[in-house]
């Protein structure tokens, strides 16, 4: 009797072999995709945006790469490459921008944020105390209470 579970286990086993593909060539020089991998880290995936082009697996990133690659055997020296890259696709393509006037707030508007976040919080806690003081009972809410807690059947304070 076949039990349910070597099913399973022979259709997953199947359908992973269906899935695999040839793996990728071995770097042909070391050294070249040293550089690349070095690169591709301070390049953002113009597709991704949040990840970089050595850890997208987009069309374009893979087209970058090869592209780097290419200029890196070409001779390029590592800012060349870069400053073609940014001349390309504007510093939008650099995770670290340089600091100039276009990108004053892009550097300095996390800590403004942060003074802001700050300076709201003092001023709400500085409200909020003004406003939690304690005020003492009048005679007469004293005996309300009183009365309250009479009919409920409470001990008096």
């Amino acid at each position: 009797m076949i039990r349910p579970a070597a099913i399973f286990l022979a259709l997953s086993l199947s359908f992973g072999i269906a899935g695999a593909r040839e793996a990728a060539p071995l770097a042909e020089d070391p050294a070249v995709e040293k550089r690349l991998n070095k690169l591709a880290e301070e390049i953002r995936c113009l597709v991704c945006q949040n990840e970089s082009l050595a850890g997208s697996r987009a069309d374009l990133a893979n087209d970058l790469r090869r592209e780097i690659r290419g200029l890196i055997k070409s001779g390029k020296s590592d800012k060349e490459i870069i400053d073609y890259l940014v001349q390309r696709y504007g510093d939008f393509v650099l995770y670290r921008p340089p600091v100039k006037s276009t990108t004053y707030l892009l550097w300095g508007g996390p800590f403004l944020l942060l003074v802001g976040g700050g300076l709201a919080l003092i001023l709400y806690l500085r409200r909020r105390g003004t406003r939690v003081r304690e005020t003492p009972l009048s005679e007469e809410q004293h005996a309300r209470a009183a009365r309250l807690l009479e009919e409920q059947g409470g001990e008096r304070p």
